[in-house]
């Protein structure tokens, strides 16, 4: 009798996420862990009111990232950023960093060391160590990174916090890194195209690829939140685009929400690179990702501070469940919203990821630090 085989993408990532933690749920949980499977990091005890906050990150040459869009010292510092991001999702601070790294024959020592200047540099910016890891052969280069950060117990947020009436907060501007995307992908079809006649086109659109390659976890949120004195209900950060996240918050939360598509911040780059490929901006900020904003709710009695905060938009309120996760335009007016993005193990996304094609050979679009 032959072995069942059951493919992967019947479940798709977040299902085989909660079959893995149910197949770990027999495991004696410890006094000490407050929060495991099911938030972007895992909280315990760390002694004197204060808590740790443990997130681990992977990014995989042709799945995340493909090296003839990325200078080596970006791709270290993003590496840093989306795990930082993910401690800042906890209101936490980072503390330390391991890597664990997958080195292919074609890389050099000098690429190597561009990697880790660019964590070096991530490293020092968010106040953090680099205190060890791992190397490897591998057939493809591959970086993975656990961040410990820490919070005091009274400040740490997670995503099964919201309320019904609570409203729904948004830091920066999100579609740009999807943006950035599209350009790059518009100048690797051109470098195919036109071979040693190419010539970057990029003055334009620094901002998104800046977004998409070198982006920043928002820790100067989780500051500006303490001094106003407001600690938010729930919060997420925007990995997989605005409709995924909020998704995540209501399942966590067992709440409903309405998401008021007109207030969600964009820059104006990001809008020109929409209308150049006739795309629906709302689109870019929904279902995009890579964007590494915050995402988070508020009690209705901390708006009046929200409002007074610079760079943090109101673009919702939390409802019922019974209502479901919702959208607004002008246009629709309330639809559902699909949680859609980005999905590990689909097979419409293909096995390089959305965006990200076979290797060019020994020709490469170089972008140096000076181009962002």
């Amino acid at each position: 009798m032959s072995e069942q085989f059951t493919p992967v993408s019947t479940l798709g990532e977040f299902g085989v996420i909660d079959r893995l933690a149910e197949r770990l749920s027999d495991i004696p949980r410890s006094d000490g862990l407050i929060e495991g499977i099911g938030d972007d990091a895992a909280v315990y005890r760390a002694g004197n009111d204060m808590l740790h906050v443990m997130t681990t990150d992977a990014l995989i040459e042709g799945v995340h990232f493909d090296r003839t869009f990325i200078p080596m010292q970006f791709l270290g510092y993003k590496a840093i950023s989306v795990n930082v991001s993910d401690v800042a999702a906890m209101n936490a601070k980072p503390l330390y960093a391991t890597v664990s790294l997958g080195i292919p024959r074609n890389m050099s020592v000098e690429m190597i060391d561009a990697l880790y200047d660019g964590m070096s540099s991530a490293c020092k910016q968010y106040g953090m160590e680099l205190v060890g890891g791992d190397t490897t052969t591998a057939h493809a280069l591959y970086l993975s990174i656990t961040v410990v950060g820490e919070v005091f117990e009274h400040h740490v947020t997670f995503r099964r916090g919201a309320n019904v009436g609570d409203y729904i907060c948004l830091s920066g501007d999100v579609g740009g890194s999807f943006a950035g995307l599209k350009i790059l992908l518009d100048q690797r079809q051109a470098l195919q195209d036109l071979g040693d006649a190419y010539e970057p086109d990029l003055d334009a659109h620094q901002y998104v690829i800046g977004r998409q390659l070198r982006p920043t976890a928002r820790l100067d949120v989780v500051d500006m939140l303490s001094i106003i004195g407001v600690k938010p209900t729930s919060m997420i950060d925007v990995s997989d685009g605005v409709a995924s996240e909020i998704h995540h918050i209501c399942k966590r939360s067992e709440v409903g929400a309405t998401i008021r598509v007109p207030e969600i911040p964009f820059h104006a780059e990001t809008q020109a690179v929409a209308d150049q490929n006739m795309d629906e901006i709302d689109a870019y900020a929904l279902f995009g990702g890579e964007d590494y904003e915050l995402l988070f709710t508020v009690d209705p009695s901390d708006l009046d501070k929200m409002r007074e905060l610079e760079g943090v938009a109101v673009i919702g309120t939390i409802e019922d469940q019974a209502k479901g996760v919702r959208a607004l335009t002008p246009e629709t007016g309330l639809m559902p919203l699909s949680p859609a993005g980005y999905q590990h193990f689909d097979p419409e996304e293909g096995p390089t990821g959305p965006g990200i094609g076979p290797d060019l050979g020994p020709e490469e679009i170089n972008f140096s630090s000076d181009d962002i």
